[in-house]
């Protein structure tokens, strides 16, 4: 009688802890654009190499690999096609996460990983102890490395977006400032899909400058006004809604008061706070949401938190806690009031 090996415990966790190769083996293939070059049908592995400036033999064991694990698909002739698996790591697929991919596996951020050890020990960021900076600090410094970043987190707005806007009614806001709202595209999903909503899209200079393909594309434009600047000095005054999405996760306790106080300052009293997050223990995956909490802790130094975690940081900062709304997906909806 067989054996089912994913029911042997040792099989089972060797595979869990092989699991970096495969995250590598897909990073590189989203740099490469193996799933875009393969978008309209099989091609050769030749053909592939030659448009990538790879070497054949070895690209043919990178593709082998990733058919292992259902990415693509081996057909004749040494000819391979996108899977389901590979259509998602497309740029142009809905929800894409093939920006996703090409950030995880850049070397500054797969160094920081290694030094997760060191932060357990010592409760400090692993990428600091590793880089002597913080994250913020080494993307400023390196402007490739933020343009990578920058393009990981569009995708991944643009993964929940659609749930978000139809999870909560943003049409009774008549202007909504999205802080630390990136590449705007979040933003533009509601102001689409909300015609009478007003925008603001305000983050650092050299991040919003980008906006404007994303609202153009949107049609939306005409609707939002794009700001740049620090949310921790300052954010656009007297606006209907503040919206965060997966910033306050980014920083620890102090910090995440610091840019609610910011926000505080600008929001008028019948204004309402919203953040965007996932809550640890809550959710359709609670493990995604857990293993992201390792991710804040060895990256930027943040954490996920739970409702009451939020609800103490939105206290400290002159907020009254509102209601969570689920979105079916990893994140919820947090509202909050001036107190």
């Amino acid at each position: 009688m067989g054996h089912n090996l994913r029911m042997i415990p040792a099989v089972e966790l060797r595979r869990m802890i092989n699991g970096y190769q495969v995250s590598q083996a897909l990073h590189v293939a989203a740099t490469l654009g193996l799933s875009d070059l393969l978008a309209d049908g099989p091609r050769s592995v030749a053909d592939l190499a030659a448009a990538t400036g790879t070497d054949e033999r070895t690209l043919l064991r990178l593709l082998r690999a990733l058919a292992s694990v259902g990415v693509y698909a081996g057909g004749e002739e040494g000819r391979f096609t996108n899977t389901e698996l590979g259509e998602a790591l497309r740029s142009d697929a809905p929800r894409s996460v093939a920006g996703w991919a090409r950030l995880i596996g850049r070397p500054y951020y797969w160094q920081a990983w290694a030094s997760l050890a060191q932060s357990v020990r010592t409760g400090e960021n692993a990428f600091a102890a590793t880089h002597g900076r913080s994250i913020w600090e080494y993307r400023e410094q390196h402007p490739d490395e933020l343009v990578i970043f920058d393009r990981a987190m569009t995708a991944l707005s643009g993964a929940v977006a659609g749930a978000v806007v139809e999870a909560y009614d943003f049409g009774r806001f008549g202007t909504v400032v999205d802080v630390g709202g990136g590449r705007g595209g979040l933003l533009a999903a509601i102001l689409a899909r909300y015609p009478s909503v007003l925008g603001v899209l305000f983050d650092q200079p050299g991040v919003v400058a980008e906006a404007n393909q994303i609202l153009e594309y949107a049609r939306v434009a005409d609707r939002c006004a794009v700001a740049g600047g620090s949310f921790f000095d300052a954010v656009p005054e007297g606006a209907d809604a503040y919206l965060l999405k997966a910033v306050i996760h980014d920083w620890p306790d102090a910090e995440a008061v610091a840019i609610l106080g910011t926000c505080r300052q600008a929001i008028p009293e019948h204004g309402t706070l919203l953040l965007v997050e996932q809550l640890l223990g809550e959710g359709p995956d609670p493990s995604r949401t857990a293993f992201s909490d390792l991710n804040m802790l060895v990256a930027p130094g943040g954490k996920e938190r739970t409702l009451d975690e939020y609800g103490s940081l939105l206290g400290a900062a002159g907020f009254q806690l509102g209601r969570a709304a689920a979105t079916g997906t990893d994140v919820f909806v947090i509202e909050a009031t001036p107190e």
